[in-house]
């Protein structure tokens, strides 16, 4: 019965292998989307090499260990194997590489079966063993290195080949108290000199790992000490303890051991310092966010974007390619083994099994949740690895060291359990472990759905920016279908290509390092597919493409006849023009000097985003810009009071009914002053005053801005976007809209038009040009804003008269 479980556990693991192995394959095709690429195969030597070496170890497990436990190892096979190919899709030399110590590992794990299965060995050199243990990790101090060339020298290393004595002696620990405690009959009755032994070993084996700065390990030798002398004493106030001391220890060494103290405040605050000190947490949290529910699919993820992905952080790297599913299913096999492994603890035939079984599953237990909970920011970072899952020679012989102790111990035969005088410290335990990896399951959750919108729309995220290279991105186009910013290129090389970089302050650019800005940002869910797309298309491409479907196109309201006709005129001046139907809202022309060329970001970015308040290239003057009112606002006081001064209540009613203290309604960017100062000091934009200017083109009635008017959907074509919820709104009556026009018409022209000056900041001037069609017009009723930062009153009546006078000749 037992050899048939196994052998239908393994069979299923490896077709789920065998079905990632082929996945990861054809990765590279449905990443292009074309059958012409490259395909990967390197990893198969990965998958056959699992088949073969678990093969052997199968049956080795059937001939040796016939009542074993038939779980334990199935459940291992899974997680190797998983993480074998995870390591060869991050990178094929530590695959390689990892492949071999897979051979090694499981090449011990068969020659310790076929040895004698006698654990008195282990009970009998317990002092050796550790003492050994102790002696090589104590060389590291001497002779210690690290593969990456920086950071702590916690390997002995030569020809390439580098072992971690810290991993082993966890193991040997386990052994030692285990060991140890057996002996003591009534330890449980006993005075604390009886662990005393224990605790000056353990203390020297904790003080070299201090000074060897392997702070996770510590970390662990602290938990499994904790934990076997609660199992041997009953006394639950040792885990109070335990965990007193270590957040004791953690507070000390926060203000006197700098790797603490980052580890600490990237915990506490990782986006303080996203692209410094936090980097790694924060592109965790991110990779964990762009698996969502089902993954981005085996080999179509950024995990490589994660530093040290193959160790510290693969529990990422997973999260990001199967998504919450596929954690869960990792977290569930960990939990099948730390269960079995209880239940071996259980049934074991004497104390010192009994110890040893609970001791090993504490070890694979508590290092799985520290590496897991650091990954998902539940934990500081510590710097362990996943058992079984991550890269790590070490730690993989050492795993597997660990489950054919298991194994041996779950071997019941015909012997009988160890008597057991109270169970209650294994169902604590083992109800401790299984919260920590609900909680993981959790927190998981939390971000890869709760808190995924928000983390994946962060400007440090550059998986957008890949996953632009490989679908093309929607074009913004105006009026007329005129291309303005498209994208180019094939899958793999798609890039976005600004044609009019005179309109880069509104249209704004799609960047990896620089984000997003304009209505790049604003539209990026239709120009990326994520909108207007039907459900089903969304749910297919991301279930096999791991990416949305290709973006669409979407039209402005802007005609860039018209468009270019104010740039020109504008010059070299900086200010702002706004161009709008007044009827409809629809924006014609929007002009923001000075800009810049969005296609050279690249070169010049950082110079941009460091320009002065004077020029700042980057803010669109026309909805962001906020200048002093002066007499700008006269035609339309004039139109509500008359030729009565209005006091500064009644101003500020009035301009409350303008819109002048709220933001305008739009799918861009904007700005209004906050600060709600006397009328006469009111900040507005341009943006807000044309919206204001337009009551006296039509009839009192203000309308609702628009500027992205429709879009291409795959199914219904070009599709009318909603402007707002709100409708045009009576400001004032028609008669007095349409006196006050009438009162300011310009001689020989079919509009009306006024120029007014205000006094900003340090003595500058900032002059208005605000004008329109008249009542009478019997085409589209237009408004118009200049706002200059100068003091040129002819130049804004000239480029407002010349524009209006190309508009209304159209």
């Amino acid at each position: 019965m037992h050899d048939q479980i196994q052998t239908r556990l393994l069979r299923w693991v490896g077709i789920f292998l065998l079905i990632q192995s082929t996945i990861l394959t054809l990765a590279p095709a449905v990443r292009e989307r074309s059958w012409d690429v490259d395909y990967r195969f390197s990893h198969w030597i990965g998958f056959i090499a699992w088949a073969v070496f678990m093969t052997a170890a199968h049956r080795a497990s059937i001939k040796h260990l016939p009542e074993r436990d038939p779980y334990l190892l199935p459940a291992a096979a899974l997680l190797s194997g998983w993480g074998l190919l995870t390591i060869w899709r991050l990178d094929e030399v530590f695959g390689l590489r990892q492949t071999i110590w897979l051979g090694i590992s499981v090449t011990v794990f068969i020659l310790a079966m076929v040895l004698p299965q006698n654990l008195f060995f282990l009970r009998r050199y317990k002092y050796v063993l550790l003492g050994g243990g102790l002696l090589i990790t104590a060389l590291t101090l001497l002779l210690g290195t690290n593969p990456l060339g920086v950071g702590p020298r916690l390997w002995l290393g030569c020809c390439g080949v580098y072992f971690q004595p810290s991993e082993p002696l966890k193991l040997l620990l386990v052994i030692y108290l285990s060991a140890y405690l057996a002996d003591r009959i009534n330890i449980r009755s006993s005075s604390l000199s009886l662990l005393i032994p224990t605790l000056v070993v353990t203390g020297v084996a904790l003080l070299l790992l201090l000074v060897q700065r392997d702070l996770g390990t510590a970390s662990i030798f602290i938990c499994i000490f904790t934990v076997i002398i609660f199992l041997s004493t009953g006394r639950r106030r040792l885990l109070f303890g335990a965990v007193f001391f270590l957040a004791l220890a953690l507070f000390v060494g926060y203000f006197f051991i700098d790797i603490i103290r980052i580890r600490v405040m990237g915990w506490l605050d990782p986006w303080a310092d996203p692209s410094g000190q936090s980097y790694q947490i924060v592109q965790s949290l991110l990779a964990v966010a762009n698996g969502g529910t089902i993954g981005r699919g085996l080999g179509l993820g950024s995990p490589l974007l994660v530093p040290v992905a193959i160790s510290d952080f693969i529990y990422a790297a997973i999260a990001e390619e199967t998504g919450l599913a596929g954690t869960i299913g990792l977290l569930a096999t960990i939990w099948l083994i730390l269960a079995r492994g209880m239940i071996s603890s259980l049934r074991a035939a004497d104390r010192f099994r009994r110890y040893l079984a609970a001791g090993i599953v504490t070890y694979l237990g508590i290092q799985s949740l520290l590496i897991i909970g650091g990954n998902l920011r539940l934990v500081p970072l510590t710097g362990v690895t996943l058992p079984f899952v991550s890269y790590g020679g070490s730690s993989l012989l050492t795993s597997f060291i660990a489950l054919f102790i298991l194994l041996v111990i779950s071997n019941l035969e015909d012997s009988e359990p160890a008597q057991l005088q109270d169970p209650k410290p294994y169902t604590f335990l083992a109800g401790l472990l299984a919260l920590g990896l609900a909680t993981c399951a959790l927190t998981t959750a939390w971000w890869a759905v709760i808190r995924a919108p928000d983390l994946l729309n962060r400007t440090d995220n550059p998986r957008r920016a890949i996953a632009d290279r490989y679908v093309p991105r929607g074009e913004l186009v105006d009026r007329d279908n005129q291309p303005i910013n498209i994208t180019e290129g094939e899958s793999g090389t798609y890039q976005r290509v600004y044609l009019y970089t005179e309109l880069a302050p509104i249209t704004g650019y799609t960047h990896p390092i620089y984000g997003q800005a304009g209505l790049e940002a604003t539209l990026d869910d239709y120009l990326r597919g994520l909108q207007g797309n039907p459900a089903s298309l969304l749910w297919w491409d991301r279930l096999v493409y791991g990416t949305p479907p290709p973006g669409l196109d979407v039209r402005l309201s802007l005609s860039l006849a018209l468009q270019s006709k104010a740039d020109q005129l504008l010059g070299g001046h900086n200010g702002a023009v706004i161009l709008m139907n007044a009827e409809t809202g629809e924006i014609l022309a929007m002009a923001s000097h000075p800009s810049y060329d969005p296609n050279k970001l690249d070169e010049e970015g950082e110079s941009l985003s460091q320009a002065t308040n004077s020029s700042a290239p980057l803010v669109n003057r026309v909805t962001q810009g906020l200048y002093p009112i002066g007499t700008s606002m006269l035609p339309l006081i004039r139109a509500n009071f008359g030729e009565t001064q209005p006091t500064d209540s009644d101003l500020k009613t009035y301009y409350q009914k303008l819109g002048l203290y709220q933001a305008p309604q739009i799918n861009m960017p904007v700005a209004y002053d906050t600060e709600n100062p006397s009328a006469y000091e009111l900040r507005v934009s341009p943006l807000q005053v044309s919206l204001a200017a337009s009551i006296l083109s039509n009839h009192g009635m203000m309308s609702v801005p628009s500027i992205a008017t429709a879009v291409n959907t795959p199914e219904q074509g070009w599709v009318v976007l909603s402007t707002a919820e709100s409708r045009p709104v009576e400001v004032i009556q028609a008669e007095a809209a349409n006196e006050a026009a009438l009162s300011f018409i310009l001689e020989g022209k079919p509009f009306w038009s006024h120029v007014g000056q205000a006094s900003g900041s340090n003595d500058t001037v900032v002059t208005w040009f605000l004008g329109g069609t008249l009542p009478s017009w019997s085409g589209a009723p237009l408004t118009m804003v200049v706002t200059l930062e100068e003091n040129n009153t002819f130049l804004a009546k000239y480029i407002g008269e010349n524009l209006l006078d190309a508009a209304t000749s159209r």
